[in-house]
């Protein structure tokens, strides 16, 4: 169970610091304290360097993913306060808490990336017999995929459902809805909060089987003296990035757990809500998981 963020930007690059301010970065950062097994970030930015085509080098891309994790808590690791500060166009940041029995391993730190998507995940997707989707071995999902994801979590087999329909030709956001659709049917209570980034997307979805914030994780905050946090736990929220001249120039979504409020221009995602993103050209647009699930299946 873990703590998540993301932005997307119309093609200008912020840093965390920039889009959050200062205050909300360190009160993001000591969530660490209770989502302690490691960290991690994909940033959206442009090649610090072009490579030279004259010697027979590949044309330099137009975006890089810059991709950092490790299994030290966000707290202790002093290259969070760096990266707080890399200017990006688009990012996703990760604070984990492992799901239960799953082990702290640098394969099992988010973000994933793979075929170039970043993907991160908020749940423990368990049976009611609290077994973990990664001791199925009959689920349908072509093990080859969760490999390409480098992962062995609940988190890599989710992300691998979603390449399948990705490799379907599907949009993205559709390619979400249809991955939850299919995981409901044997793992129904579980949650999918999640976070999609493309070169050219950032996708954002509230999706939990459950409202009640599990008994461990109640427990886990109070033992930290942190219990008031934990009541919206499940909750993503999102606000406006603006700009100096006071116009929307991009968004930020986040978990809930540290300063983001209502009355600072945070509004909830509903359950079953996808929020979509240009981290291109800034503009966003929800819409309903279930209507996405819906859609006609061509791509």
């Amino acid at each position: 169970m873990c703590r998540l963020l993301g932005y997307a930007t119309a093609g200008c690059n912020l840093s965390l610091g920039a889009v959050l301010g200062g205050r909300a970065v360190d009160d993001y950062r000591n969530l660490s304290e209770i989502h302690n097994d490691g960290w991690g970030t994909a940033l959206l930015s442009a090649p610090v360097q072009p490579a030279d085509c004259d010697d027979g080098g590949a044309p330099t891309p137009e975006t890089d993913t810059k991709l950092y994790k490790t299994t030290l808590a966000a707290r202790h690791d002093p290259l969070f306060d760096l990266l707080a500060g890399e200017p990006a166009r688009g990012a996703l940041w990760h604070l984990r808490l492992a799901s239960s029995h799953l082990p702290l391993i640098m394969e099992n730190q988010q973000p994933f990336f793979a075929h170039g998507l970043s993907f991160v995940h908020n749940g423990d997707i368990s049976d009611d017999h609290h077994r973990n989707i990664v001791t199925n071995r009959e689920y349908p999902v072509d093990g080859a995929v969760v490999s390409s994801t480098g992962g062995k979590s609940d988190s890599a087999v989710f992300f691998a459902v979603i390449l399948e329909y990705v490799g379907f030709g599907f949009p993205l956001d559709r390619c979400v809805a249809q991955a939850v659709r299919q995981l409901r049917r044997t793992y129904p209570a579980s949650s999918y909060n999640c976070m999609v980034q493309s070169d050219d997307e950032l996708i954002v979805l509230r999706a939990s089987g459950r409202e009640r914030t599990s008994p461990r994780i109640v427990d886990i905050y109070e033992r930290y003296g942190r219990g008031a946090q934990v009541g919206d736990y499940r909750a993503l929220r999102y606000r406006p990035i603006l700009g100096h001249g006071g116009s929307p120039i991009g968004v930020v979504a986040a978990s809930s757990g540290f300063s983001p409020t209502r009355d600072q221009g945070w509004t909830d995602l509903r359950n079953d809500q996808l929020l979509v993103a240009s981290t291109r050209t800034g503009p966003c647009r929800l819409q309903s998981l279930q209507r996405q699930a819906d859609a006609r299946t061509s791509p």
